[in-house]
């Protein structure tokens, strides 16, 4: 873990000090599989979108990345990025109704070695989609992408109780839906 920081950082210092296109493209090579991971989930399973929001995400990520002062992780960065890419696509989906699909119905998407039952999964994966999209999100984020709270007030944007109450709320949601 160590060690993967110090390359992040190293890998960052070259990104600013040079506009090294291949140090960035180790910084994509790291963290690609878990964003897209949890873009998939965000869009429904929808790859063309998860795959156009990831470009979109490290595009910016790559444009901004002067802009990183490092007062949270590269990873808490880029997920920010990612969430404001999603947060302006819905908006002009809405906006043009350009989607024909309902966001709300998600679809978990896991592609690490859980020991959950496919059933499971997809129980899981049908009750998550009625969550708020906000206890989605963070439920998403602490679960699925297995951030801490702090680095979740980080990306979100939450105070540090808002976000625990949206995963407290969901708990009990998610609880009550699996129940039946």
């Amino acid at each position: 873990m160590a060690n993967r920081r110090l390359e992040e950082i190293k890998l960052l210092a070259l990104c600013m000090a040079s506009d090294n296109r291949d140090a960035f493209s180790r910084l994509v090579e790291i963290h690609q599989q878990g964003l897209r991971r949890f873009l998939l989930n965000m869009t429904n399973g929808n790859e063309a979108l998860t795959d156009d929001l990831a470009q979109e995400t490290f595009i910016k990520a790559w444009l901004a990345v002067r802009s990183f002062h490092g007062l949270s992780g590269f990873k808490t960065w880029l997920y920010r990025i990612a969430i404001n890419e999603f947060s302006t696509y819905r908006r002009q989906a809405a906006r043009y109704d350009m989607t024909g699909m309902d966001v709300g119905d998600l679809s978990i998407v896991d592609s690490s070695s859980s020991p959950l039952t496919a059933d499971a999964r997809m129980d899981v994966a049908s009750v998550i989609k009625h969550l708020p999209e906000k206890e989605r999100l963070v439920t998403l984020l602490f679960y699925m992408e297995e951030l801490p709270v702090k680095e979740i007030v980080k990306i979100t944007g939450m105070p540090d109780g808002t976000v625990k109450s949206h995963l407290s709320r969901a708990r009990g949601h998610l609880s009550k839906l699996l129940a039946r």
